[in-house]
């Protein structure tokens, strides 16, 4: 060991050095795993510590003072680990597997509580499944919850649905008698940011097969992602709205109509015209069919 000059220095100086060192602990000879030792019955304590003043000058012992013993089971525990759970879910072939099983809107929404959806659903506080009239004509399809949705588990009830609703009925319709609401996406993302493609990719088998067993005669799809999702386009909602197009989703032909979110029309008022246009063309084609 290199000379440092404190060899035979006195316990206290070289105590002073140890903690100017930076040690703040003292390590045994041996390892002890303090992890799977058994906690000592009791602890014994080192003859120099009991040595009494008395003791050493020779007068006659005090009565000892009372030993303090540790509690069993207060020392380290170990931790357990927990299986690791996937952050992207279990994926679209998954999905694609599930949903193929499903007869019914009830299997498919206990399949869709059941998936796991990986840190995108554990973030969410519920399964937003679908709202209004099953068999109604007209099926609507949003992007993906909002707070107000994962709180209530419906789409459409926030400050958004409060303005599709006024639309809805300036147009003689409503959820509760000729409407059916959804969304591409069933749990809110954190921070209500806008999906990725690996989400919307896992989630678009449920919303495909939501679609086919609703068989709605008209789909309005509110919003790009909704729009980019079903329709396989990289193509933006300016481009896509007022523009027909068809859904071969089951071997049903599906009319479908892009169409701007009202979250959107919220923050772009001078809009509402263009979006008030889809909505005549949705009746339209609903009273023609």
């Amino acid at each position: 060991m290199q000379d440092t000059g404190l060899q035979n220095a006195d316990p206290i100086s070289l105590l002073a050095w140890h903690v100017a060192m930076g040690v703040d602990e003292a390590i045994e000879d041996d390892c002890i795993d303090r992890f799977t030792a058994p906690a000592a019955a009791q602890a014994q304590p080192h003859p120099a510590a009991t040595a009494t003043p008395s003791a050493i000058s020779g007068a006659a012992p005090s009565a000892p003072a009372p030993f303090v013993q540790m509690q069993a089971g207060t020392g380290p525990r170990r931790v357990e680990a927990r299986p690791v759970q996937p952050i992207d879910g279990a994926g679209q072939l998954a999905a694609e597997n599930i949903v193929a099983a499903c007869k019914t809107l009830d299997e498919l929404e206990a399949a869709l509580n059941a998936f796991d959806g990986g840190l995108l659903k554990r973030s969410a506080k519920n399964t937003v499944f679908a709202d209004g009239t099953r068999g109604a004509p007209l099926m609507i399809v949003g992007e993906a919850p909002g707070a107000d949705e994962d709180r209530l588990g419906k789409p459409f009830v926030g400050a958004s649905g409060q303005l599709l609703d006024k639309m809805l009925a300036a147009a003689g319709m409503s959820r509760e008698r000729d409407v059916y609401i959804s969304n591409v996406v069933p749990w809110r993302p954190l921070g209500n940011r806008t999906p990725d493609q690996a989400v919307i990719t896992m989630c678009l088998p449920f919303i495909r097969k939501h679609i086919e067993l609703a068989a709605p005669k008209a789909v309005l799809m509110l919003g790009g992602v909704s729009a980019k999702a079903l329709l396989g386009t990289e193509d933006g909602i300016t481009r896509l709205r007022g523009r027909w197009r068809e859904l071969d989703i089951g071997g049903q032909k599906i009319a479908a109509l892009p169409a701007y979110h009202p979250a959107y029309l919220l923050r772009q008022p001078h809009l509402k015209g263009f979006a008030w246009r889809d909505l005549l063309a949705v009746k339209r084609k609903l009273q023609s069919s």
